[in-house]
């Protein structure tokens, strides 16, 4: 595929903070189309890498292609960018400001206007139009600036870490606009930590630990090929025959337990010495891992860090917060 089959593609890329290497050597091809997730623990090189897609870093070594294109025009024509720090000018009106971010990508202001409406509309907040954006919450001014970030209608549409902290009410409001950019044909690439939101969204995914890449694949196809690794049960009795040689780490999951084996392992083994114990089994099956154990398997325990943290834990910035 040539580069103009890609909406992004790095080769080679790598940075450096004086002797601090926060991305190395990373190879990255999003094919247009795609809701493509960038997923790792926070410090792993995913917004370092996304602030080189869009030109505010530039890499020590490699390049960086957008459409097959010329990066710098390509990005205000055809990107949509949400950075993971917040940002609005709070003197402006809140429509007015949408708008003037439509006019810089290319919206004529009138079109800017009706198009910032209805999306105000759409999230809840069409009444505030004429107010000036410091009137409102902090939740609601991230609502203003996620506007302005597609009020263009890219044809790429960058979040970063867009999910951190976020309720469940809004964590569905931001897949069902993901979902409906997707169905346009627009391609999207998000980072996040959190893996429940990636395994739901994302067609392809990238892991990154330590500023270098783990796992590149089609989520179907990556755990498809790491069935065999896992198995849930849900047992009553004793349970020290889970410390056998077999299981490489165990993880409590709704209702039960996942054990997560090592490689080669016989999982009738397990079942069998599980017996032998006296534990009853009222669930024993080999299933799809979460993509957080797949993580686990390949980058380990300690790499893998935060990731995977469920939303609303910690102290992450949220997208928005409840309004007024």
């Amino acid at each position: 595929m040539s580069d103009h089959g890609f909406a992004v593609r790095l080769q080679g890329v790598t940075k450096r903070f004086g002797s601090h290497t926060a991305v190395e050597d990373f190879h990255l091809e999003v094919p247009r189309g795609v809701i493509y997730g960038l997923l790792g623990p926070n410090g792993s090189g995913k917004t370092t890498t996304i602030r080189m897609i869009m030109g505010i870093l530039n890499p020590d070594e490699g390049s960086v292609s957008l459409f097959g294109a010329d990066p710098d025009r390509t990005r205000r024509e055809k990107v949509g960018y949400l950075p993971e720090e917040r940002g609005v000018y709070k003197k402006m009106k809140c429509l007015e400001l949408i708008t003037f971010l439509g006019e810089i990508r290319g919206v004529p202001r009138a079109e800017g206007r009706r198009r910032g409406g209805t999306w105000m509309d759409r999230l809840g907040i069409g009444s505030w139009a004429d107010r000036k954006v410091e009137d409102l919450s902090k939740g609601m001014q991230q609502k203003i600036q996620f506007i302005g970030t597609v009020i263009h209608e890219p044809e790429l549409l960058i979040l970063d870490e867009p999910f951190s902290g976020l309720d469940p009410i809004n964590q569905d409001v931001l897949e069902e606009i993901v979902r409906d950019f997707h169905a346009r044909g627009t391609t999207i690439l998000f980072s996040t930590h959190l893996m429940d939101q990636a395994e739901r969204l994302c067609e392809r995914v990238c892991l990154i630990s330590n500023a270098r890449k783990v796992l590149d694949a089609d989520l179907r196809q990556l755990k498809a090929a790491e069935r065999k690794g896992v198995i849930a049960v849900e047992f009553e009795g004793p349970d020290e025959w889970l410390r056998g040689p077999e299981i490489d780490r165990v993880e409590p999951v709704e209702g039960g337990l996942h054990l997560l084996l090592r490689d080669g392992a016989d999982h009738q083994a397990i079942l069998r010495r599980g017996v032998d114990a006296g534990a009853r089994f009222l669930r024993f099956e080999l299933v799809e891992p979460r993509l957080h154990e797949i993580f686990v398997r390949h980058a380990g325990v300690d790499a893998a860090g935060d990731a995977g943290v469920p939303a609303g834990v910690g102290a992450a910035a949220t997208f928005w917060e409840d309004d007024r």
